[in-house]
């Protein structure tokens, strides 16, 4: 019986996971046939020990096979991917990363990599994923999980949160969510898809 019930769990979950596989690819299919997206981009720092957020303009350039780039301020503040490589500069300062030496970031780098592929890489067997439907858009939220007490406290952001149009493929926004409630939030508009 406990058998039964558990291929039970697992046909369900494995249905859920598809369904949102198929969500996902539908909210991003206009990527497939295009190379390069452009858009607006506005930054908003928020730190919960200050009362005022910092706002600043700038661009989102998204190219395929895997290359993002948010770029603020004249370049002062930048947020770049390419492939499996990360670099941010936040006020002049370069901070480089990978996702094959800093786990946070893998499931970031297969999301954005699925985008910018129209929904072709799978990424319903990521376990630190989450979907979910609101409004117009498909939510889609990363929990990087520390694999020890160690890297939990180098790990520089708790979550991930990118929100798709459903309709449009555009993405609408980007949350980077970091531990005592702060975040850097990007919101894009005006898209250009070619």
């Amino acid at each position: 019986m406990k058998r039964i019930l558990f291929l039970f769990a697992l046909i369900c979950h494995m249905g859920w996971a598809m369904a949102q596989q198929t969500d996902f690819q539908q909210a991003v299919a206009r990527y497939k046939n295009c190379s390069l997206v452009t858009a607006t981009a506005t930054k908003t720092t928020h730190k919960a020990a200050l009362a005022k957020d910092e706002v600043a303009k700038g661009t989102l350039t998204m190219k395929r096979p895997s290359e993002v780039a948010i770029t603020i301020a004249e370049g002062k503040d930048q947020l770049l991917m390419q492939g499996s490589n990360f670099t941010m500069v936040v006020k002049g300062r370069k901070h480089k990363t990978s996702s094959q030496s800093n786990p946070q970031f893998a499931s970031f780098q297969t999301v954005f990599e699925s985008i910018l592929t129209g929904g072709a890489k799978d990424i319903s067997r990521l376990a630190d994923l989450t979907l979910r439907k609101q409004g117009g858009q498909l939510v889609l939220t990363i929990t990087p999980v520390a694999d020890s007490k160690k890297s939990a406290r180098r790990m520089l952001f708790t979550s991930f949160q990118l929100a798709i149009d459903a309709k449009t493929s555009e993405l609408r926004s980007l949350r980077m969510n970091e531990k005592a409630g702060n975040y850097t939030e990007y919101q894009f508009t005006n898209f250009v898809f070619k």
